[in-house]
């Protein structure tokens, strides 16, 4: 019941950075590996403003957000909109991005460190808290919950509003979508822009309950691709599932044989996944 509770937890905070490199990567065609210091940037807004003026990250999330969607549009504008335009094919367009994004990370990291050389860990909510018999903090019971909300909230945004459907038709084939009247790279600056808010919103609420510094990023942008590739790109609720699959492996891992071990297990489902099901579990195999 522990690993069950806690890999719920930790999965449902995992999923919200999941959906954020989903989105980018999905719809716009982007692989950002810049999205782990998008996430730490986020941890970082969420350290400081606790430290300095003692504001709740849960506020702090809520500036946070359209900022954060300011910088990723003005970046997909500016950066990579020029890649996009450039690219003969989707191969061309890839390479290019994972090498402006891969840049990109080195860059953010460098400023993040400049701004805080140390780790970013404050106490918030961390009062224990038992359900079913096991004992968890509050803190991640209260960003489990902000990630359930964020999460579903934008999945009923995707399938219930016409700007969502816009962004799944152009997911699922952008030639067809620009066919139907679909203006395609408004969607695909408005679905990198909203990837990365979610993405620096998981990082506030992770911040509440794992310390974090500046160069960190990379492993969350790892642990993203897995589920990304595990749920199937383009599919958020394929990618909400994966979330939740790798916090049970990743905690069951952690509690019965090592932590130190978390990341290997990662890099075996990953494997995994690349060798017997590359289009994702809920991905549909190309004809």
């Amino acid at each position: 019941m522990d690993i069950l509770i806690s890999g719920l937890l930790l999965g449902g905070t995992y999923a919200l950075v999941a959906m954020g490199l989903n989105l980018q990567y999905g719809v716009a065609r982007i692989m950002n590996l810049a999205n782990g210091e998008t996430l730490v940037l986020g941890a970082l807004a969420a350290f400081l403003a606790f430290t300095a003026i003692s504001l709740s990250p849960l506020v702090t999330l809520v500036i946070v957000a359209p900022l954060a969607f300011a910088a990723n549009w003005l970046v997909y504008q500016f950066l990579l909109r020029p890649l996009v335009k450039r690219a003969k094919t989707s191969g061309q367009l890839e390479v290019d991005s994972i090498l402006a994004t891969f840049g990109m990370s080195f860059a953010l990291v460098g400023i993040m460190v400049s701004i805080h050389g140390e780790y970013y860990t404050y106490s918030f909510l961390a009062r224990p808290f038992e359900i079913l018999g096991t004992t968890v903090a509050q803190n991640r019971l209260v960003a489990f919950f902000a990630a359930v909300i964020i999460g579903g909230g934008l999945v009923a945004w995707l399938n219930y509003t016409r700007t969502g459907t816009a962004v799944r038709a152009v997911s699922v084939d952008t030639e067809a979508a620009r066919l139907v009247g679909i203006n395609v790279p408004r969607v695909s600056a408005l679905a990198f822009a909203l990837g990365g808010a979610v993405t620096a919103v998981g990082g506030t609420l992770i911040s509440t309950f794992i310390t974090l510094d500046g160069s960190i990023g990379v492993i969350f942008t790892m642990k993203a691709l897995i589920i990304v590739i595990m749920g199937g790109v383009g599919d958020l609720r394929g990618s909400i599932i994966a979330a939740v699959v790798l916090g049970l492996v990743e905690t069951a891992v952690a509690s019965l044989i090592d932590p130190g071990l978390t990341l290997v297990a990662a890099y075996v489902i990953f494997l995994g996944i690349l060798l017997f099901r590359p289009q994702g579990l809920f991905g549909k195999r190309n004809a």
